[in-house]
């Protein structure tokens, strides 16, 4: 069995793997023999989850310009960009000075959960999928260094905790448990079946950690999917102001560490394609229990935000259910292509779209 025969099965069986849907057998066997080794690192989670999404996970920054012929068709696939059309990624933030309240939308919604976050990574790195243990410890001395720096922001200053074993800054048992149950920390990578694959959870917890801020709305997650996740949360309804805290909070971040791996084309370079373009996901916290049937069904609500440019899940995350009341998380899906403030006005808009159709059934 070769490789091109295994994933011409995998794409009869799973057509929804967008690896193996637009993998070319021609295309793989012109390769030299170190870039198919490159390649088949790129394509591994795809290849051990036939119920992957995308299949891929980008192992250093260049593999995007190295391998545009297997991952372009891919990234325009997901990000639903047609071959014809040329990707050039804006940045824009404009939109966080604005007025964007939920509260103008229903009294109801002046008090939910809202978050705001980018993917970053460091161009001086492999990204997560190809670092060594070595190269994870040594990023986090960087970030400390850098989190050292941004203590000494009145409107930043917080704390590192990092789960690297013997770390002076060491955060375990159930004082993580309580960080991860708050939705501060990320989870436990390493029964991730397609992080495994992809290399990226390799050496947990090695390397890992967070910053928050001592309001508790500013957190920066080291080497988790990306070097490094950046948001902002807040409870309230005021999304803008959210979003400026973020902005505000990266700027002063930026600064503070090497440059990050950024495209023309392709905006943000992130681990997976479907993270390209800004990085960002924002989402928000809305019950809609006649949307959910009592939270008991996700499937009208994703149909409902579907429409609308918005991507559901539950409140605990991908595969999770939804909350007390019908509480479901929902975000623009769109990362690729549109700008910072778009996704600000697409969440807005999407989330007032929702509340009508859940207050009319």
């Amino acid at each position: 069995m070769t490789v091109a025969t295994d994933i011409l099965a995998l794409r009869l069986d799973h057509p929804e793997n967008l690896m193996a849907r637009h993998f070319s057998a021609d295309y793989f066997s012109g390769l030299a023999k170190d870039d198919q080794a490159r390649v088949l690192k790129i394509i591994k989670s795809g290849l051990d989850n036939p119920d992957s999404q995308m299949g891929a996970y980008a192992q250093h920054s260049v593999d995007y310009d190295d391998f545009g012929p297997l991952l372009d068709p891919m990234i325009r696939d997901y990000h639903k960009i047609s071959a014809g059309v040329d990707i050039a990624q804006k940045h824009d933030w404009s939109a966080t000075a604005s007025a964007c309240s939920l509260e103008d939308i229903d009294e109801a919604l002046r008090d939910v959960s809202m978050r705001v976050r980018v993917g970053r990574n460091v161009a001086s790195f492999p990204l997560p999928g190809a670092m060594t243990k070595a190269d994870r410890i040594e990023f986090e001395k960087v970030m400390v260094k850098a989190f050292e720096n941004l203590k000494n922001d009145a409107d930043f200053c917080g704390a590192y905790y990092s789960l690297t074993p013997g770390s002076d800054f060491e955060l375990k048992g159930q004082a993580y448990q309580t960080r991860v149950d708050a939705h501060q920390m990320f989870k436990d990578m390493s029964g991730d079946r397609y992080l495994n694959s992809g290399g990226i959870s390799s050496d947990w917890p090695y390397g890992r950690g967070m910053y928050i801020s001592a309001a508790e709305d500013f957190i920066v997650w080291v080497g988790e999917e990306d070097h490094l996740r950046i948001m902002a949360m807040k409870r309230g309804g005021d999304l803008a102001a959210l979003f400026a805290r973020l902005q505000v909070g990266l700027e002063k971040f930026s600064a503070l560490v090497p440059a990050f791996a950024h495209s023309e084309k392709y905006g943000y370079i992130t681990s997976c394609p479907t993270n390209l373009g800004t990085a960002m996901r924002a989402s928000l916290h809305m019950a809609l229990p006649n949307l959910t049937g009592g939270g008991q069904d996700l499937d009208a609500a994703k149909a409902a935000a579907q429409k609308f440019g918005l991507s559901v899940r539950g409140v605990g995350g991908e595969h999770s259910g939804a909350g007390q009341g019908g509480i479901i998380d929902i975000s623009p899906s769109a990362r690729l292509g549109v700008t910072e403030s778009e996704i600000m006005q697409r969440l807005f808009d999407g989330a007032k779209a929702l509340w009508l159709l859940e207050t009319k059934t």
